[in-house]
């Protein structure tokens, strides 16, 4: 059987995971159940074949020293696979992970908004957590993308092996590997300090010395993301500090709360159609008084102050996620109580947000016990809740309709204003028609007036010229006067 046939198949398939153990035909993890494949069961030399051919000498010699060794493995137009290799029972034992050529954009992945803007963090620690196979390297390469994107800075990338190959865009990206182009994480990273970065970007925090060195990195000014293997935002704090050596956890609290800028913790779980998983995501964001808690090892008290940060800083928990996939029908409720860490208190928050989500999700009818008080105290509960939430609307419809009649009442004015200009306007036109008929009137009076006058002069002119006798003033037989207003 041929490795890069078996390979090519998981891509056809769009599996995440090539299992190859002795015993067994390969298995493929699709939709995150291993599903055997039709062939005969893998012997012990078959998979020595397959796998030990593709080692270079310097994993050759890593697996024989420790056993098991981290590899990449890439295939042309395929994609690229992370690969683990192992004894198990004495026998050669291999995992491979399929990374695809792509890197997906964060928006594509169904994450919140607010993961986003950590590409746009000047300075700072990162971390994102989660399980195996749980989306950390997905979602850090999609962050890297973002930031190779929209920003001119150095990223320098440390990781065993490499798994996402980052393009050059506005930024310019160094990926180094374990065993290839460094020999150890610290090395690498106390290398990366003195190669000009502005982003670096840790494949995960082993070890106390890397943990240091990377929160050191984010001290001088430098952006720093890199993953662990926690379940929770809180978990998180706790692990880097157990790996601190006694002495120096105090200080380290003051440089957490310094540098820490968000902690992301992933899952994924199945989507109700069946088609493919979707991440659940708790969120912390180092606000003030996180940093107060991560400096004095309040850590419990972290949890109840991400589920009050929801609005202004976009925090939430693992539960909370787990509702709002909950609420948009993505997933169904019996997989959200499995993958919960604490079920109890998602079910009370389900019906106290939604009364009776779980009978609606289950399609069955809630019946408590009716001799269990708790219950009566829960529905109680939920009355008061409802019961404020009612009177917070009553008073907000109140609000909007004062708010509507004074806009009424606005327009009323206005409508009253314009027919009292209307009428105006017909009173000043009629006045006007009436200026224009009464100068019409005199204009028409004048010009009759002219026309007698005009008759008038025309009539003594002519009594003049014709010698006729003057009224007053002349002799008989003589001259005409001389002067007067008709003189010629």
């Amino acid at each position: 059987m041929d490795l890069t046939e078996l390979l090519k198949f998981v891509t056809k398939k769009e599996a995440s995971d090539l299992h190859l153990k002795p015993g067994r035909p390969p298995l493929l993890r699709i939709n995150g159940r291993l599903v055997p494949l039709k062939t005969d069961p893998l012997q012990p030399k078959e998979i020595e074949d397959m796998v030990l051919t593709i080692l270079t000498p310097y994993q050759r010699e890593k697996l024989q020293a420790n056993y098991a060794v981290d590899i990449g493995y890439g295939i042309t137009g395929v994609a690229r696979f992370r690969g683990n290799i192992f004894l198990q029972r004495g026998s050669w034992t291999a995992v491979f992970r399929r990374i695809p050529f792509s890197i997906p954009r964060l928006e594509d992945l169904n994450l919140p908004d607010v993961i986003g803007t950590f590409a746009d963090l000047p300075a700072g620690l990162v971390l994102v957590t989660g399980p195996t196979g749980s989306g950390k390297s997905t979602s850090l390469a999609a962050i890297i993308k973002t930031i190779t994107e929209r920003h001119p800075v150095h990223i320098v990338t440390i990781e065993d092996p490499i798994e996402y190959l980052f393009q050059d865009n506005l930024a310019s990206v160094c990926q180094r590997e374990m065993g290839t182009d460094t020999i150890s994480f610290q090395e690498a990273l106390r290398n990366a300090m003195r190669q000009d970065p502005d982003v670096i970007m840790i494949g995960e925090m082993r070890d106390w010395e890397t943990i240091a060195t990377a929160i050191t990195a984010a001290e001088t000014g430098h952006l720093v993301f890199s993953t662990l293997h926690t379940n929770s935002a809180a978990q998180t704090i706790d692990r880097v500090m157990d790996s601190c050596p006694q002495g120096q956890q105090n200080q380290l609290r003051r440089q957490m709360a310094l540098v820490l800028k968000a902690i992301v913790s992933m899952a994924l779980i199945e989507k109700s159609t069946g088609a493919g998983q979707v991440p659940v995501c708790e969120i912390l964001i180092n606000s003030p008084k996180i940093a107060k808690q991560i400096e004095t090892g309040e850590t419990k008290e972290i949890l109840e102050e991400m589920e009050q940060s929801v609005g202004y800083y976009k925090m939430q928990t693992m539960n909370q996620s787990l509702i709002a996939l909950l609420a948009n029908s993505v997933i169904d409720i019996d997989k959200a109580m499995a993958l919960s860490t604490d079920p109890e208190d998602l079910s009370l928050k389900l019906r106290k947000l939604f009364p009776n989500i779980e009978e609606k999700f289950r399609g069955g009818v809630m019946a408590p016990s009716p001799n269990d008080f708790s219950a009566i105290m829960e529905l109680m509960d939920i009355k008061k809740l409802y019961e404020e939430q009612d009177e917070k609307f009553r008073l907000r419809i109140q609000e909007k309709e004062e708010i509507i009649a004074a806009l009424e009442g606005d327009i009323r004015e206005r409508d009253r204003l314009v027919e009292a200009r209307a009428m105006q306007g017909a009173d000043l036109e009629g006045e006007i028609n009436r200026l224009r008929q009464e100068n019409e009137r005199t204009r028409q009076e004048a010009a009759a007036k002219v026309a007698q006058l005009n008759e008038r002069i025309k009539d003594l002119n002519q009594r003049l010229s014709g010698g006729a006798p003057s009224p007053s003033g002349a002799a008989p037989g003589g001259p005409p006067p001389q002067s007067g207003f008709f003189k010629r």
